[in-house]
């Protein structure tokens, strides 16, 4: 079966608002996870394509780069709605099943994505490390429910799904990144473990050092 992994981007200058003054550019982090999140996709040998949907120029830059098929989003209306736009390129694509993933997780893991593409339950969902968001969906076929990402959007997806939904941790799709606090766990997570998103680990080694 023909799997695409969709990938939704805003574009970098309005992304990452509520980091506030924890991270003064935000638009040069944004752009630095969007890489490593790609070059991670990249090495899952169980992913058939990657659909990058944005109005960022510098994200669809990224993803020719990397090779994955960009999908324009004029309208940015949010992350369910580019997730949706996603979808139907996936099925037009030939895509028979969806992963769709955010671009704020740089620490993606190739091997737990490898794990994640195991399952077989026609939606698996992968919350945040706080249980009520949803960072991932699985989703077989694509249309097997519409995405509803936001506040609450873990309780909002396993309603959609009713009694054809798995729920699976990701280690390393539970650090996403909106608040000062996430970024504060990203770090540590980043100082736990040797290698992995390097964009981004050099842009907050740089910050740290220019700070110090």
């Amino acid at each position: 079966m023909r799997t695409a992994a969709v990938l939704p981007v805003k574009s970098f200058g309005i992304a990452k608002s509520r980091l506030g003054s924890a991270f003064p550019h935000r638009p040069t982090l944004a752009e630095a996870m969007v890489g490593d999140v790609l070059a991670a996709l990249g090495q899952v040998p169980g992913l058939d394509d990657v659909i990058v949907v944005t109005a960022e120029p510098a994200a669809a830059r990224a993803a020719d780069a990397a090779g994955a098929h960009v999908v324009h989003d004029p309208e940015e209306a949010g992350q369910s709605a580019a997730a949706s736009r996603g979808i139907d390129a996936a099925v037009e694509r030939g895509a028979g099943r969806a992963l769709l993933v955010p671009g704020d997780c740089p620490a993606l893991n190739p091997a737990e994505v490898m794990q994640l593409l195991a399952r077989t339950a026609a939606v698996v969902i992968v919350p945040d490390r706080h249980g009520t968001g949803t960072n991932a969906l699985l989703l077989t076929p694509p249309s097997a429910i519409a995405p509803a990402f936001g506040t609450g959007s873990f309780a909002r997806h396993s309603a959609l799904a009713g009694g054809r939904a798995e729920v699976c941790e990701v280690p390393s799709l539970r650090l996403d990144v909106d608040t000062p606090d996430d970024l504060q766990a990203l770090r540590a997570a980043l100082a736990a473990h040797a290698g992995g998103a390097p964009r981004t680990r050099a842009l907050l080694d740089a910050h740290a050092s220019a700070a110090a």
